[in-house]
C-alpha cells in the first residue's frame, strides 16, 4: 500500500485537473468530506484537498491543449531532469520539461510509451501528501494498459521497479519499488486495459464503506465503471467516474494485507 515514508519510485502525489474546479470541489466534497484549500493568486487557480487540515490530493484546471479531466500521479524522483531523459531513451513522451514550483520541488510530466500520462515530483519544501493510507485518502495506484509487458518494461528503466504476479490472477501484477522489502515496498498494480477506461494511472482511495461512497458520487453526477464487489486478497472496490470524466476508484482493503 502507499505509505508517506516516500521511496525513489514511489508515488508520493496526486492532483485532478478539471474543466470546472469548483464543481469538481463539491463533488468531491460530498463523496469523501474533502475540504478545498487555494494554494494562492500566485498558483493559476491550484489548490489543495483536505480532511482534518492534512493535504491528501490536489486540483486545478486543464492547463494542456486538448487535455480532459483527469487524475495524474506523481512519483518521486531525486532528479527530475535525469528522469526525462531515461523517459526518452526508453520511448517516453516529455510532455512537460523539468521546471521548479515555487519552493516546493520540482516536476515534470510524461507519457509512457502505451499512452498512460503520469508525472514525477522532485521535492523540496514539500515531500508529498501529508496523509495516505487512512479513509479518504490515496491508497493504490492502479495502471492500466493495453501492453502491459512493454509499460512494465518502461517503467522497470525509468524507476527501477520490481514486479511479481498477484497471487491467483495472472493478468494482475503488483509493483514494488527497488528498495526494501518487496511486499512492504509494493504500492500498486498493472492491469490489461477496461474497455471504459483510458491507458494510464488510476488512484484509489481508502473508504471504510465503497457502498456508500458508489451512492454519494452518482448522486452527484458521477457514473460506475466497475459496481462495488469483493475481491479476494485486495477487498472490497468499486471503479467510478465523476462528472467530467476523471475516474478514480476507492477500496475498503482486506484486513489481512
Amino acid at each position: 500500500m502507499v505509505t508517506t515514508d516516500f521511496r525513489t519510485g514511489s508515488p508520493n502525489w496526486l492532483d485532478l485537473g478539471s474543466p470546472d474546479p469548483g464543481a469538481a470541489a463539491a463533488f468531491y466534497g460530498a463523496v469523501f468530506g474533502w475540504s478545498f484549500a487555494s494554494a494562492g493568486p500566485q498558483a493559476g487557480g491550484y489548490g489543495f484537498f483536505q480532511q482534518g487540515g492534512r493535504t491528501v490530493a490536489a486540483l486545478g484546471p486543464l492547463t494542456e491543449p486538448g487535455a480532459v479531466s483527469a487524475w495524474t500521479l506523481y512519483f518521486l524522483t531525486p532528479d527530475a531532469d535525469a528522469t526525462a531523459k531515461g523517459v526518452e531513451q526508453g520511448g517516453g513522451t516529455v510532455r512537460m520539461a523539468p521546471g521548479d514550483v515555487f519552493d516546493a520541488g520540482r516536476m515534470a510530466a510524461f507519457t509512457d510509451p502505451t499512452g498512460g500520462q503520469f508525472a514525477v515530483w522532485q521535492p523540496a519544501r514539500t515531500k508529498g501528501l501529508d496523509e495516505v493510507g487512512a479513509p479518504g485518502s490515496f491508497v493504490w495506484a492502479e495502471l492500466h494498459s493495453a501492453d502491459v509487458p512493454r509499460a512494465l518494461a518502461f517503467y522497470r528503466g525509468v524507476f527501477g521497479w520490481r514486479t511479481q504476479e498477484f497471487e491467483g490472477s495472472s493478468d494482475y501484477v503488483v509493483l514494488s519499488t527497488a528498495d526494501g522489502d518487496q511486499q512492504e515496498a509494493g504500492f500498486g498494480g498493472a492491469a490489461p486495459l477496461h474497455a471504459e477506461l483510458s491507458p494510464g494511472w488510476l488512484p484509489y482511495f481508502a473508504t471504510e464503506d465503497p457502498d456508500a461512497v458508489v451512492a454519494a458520487a452518482t448522486a452527484g453526477g458521477g457514473s460506475v465503471v466497475v459496481a462495488a464487489a469483493d475481491v479476494p486478497g485486495a477487498g472490497r472496490l468499486a471503479v467510478l467516474k465523476d462528472p467530467f470524466g476523471a475516474a478514480f476508484a476507492v477500496l475498503r482493503p482486506d484486513p489481512r494485507m
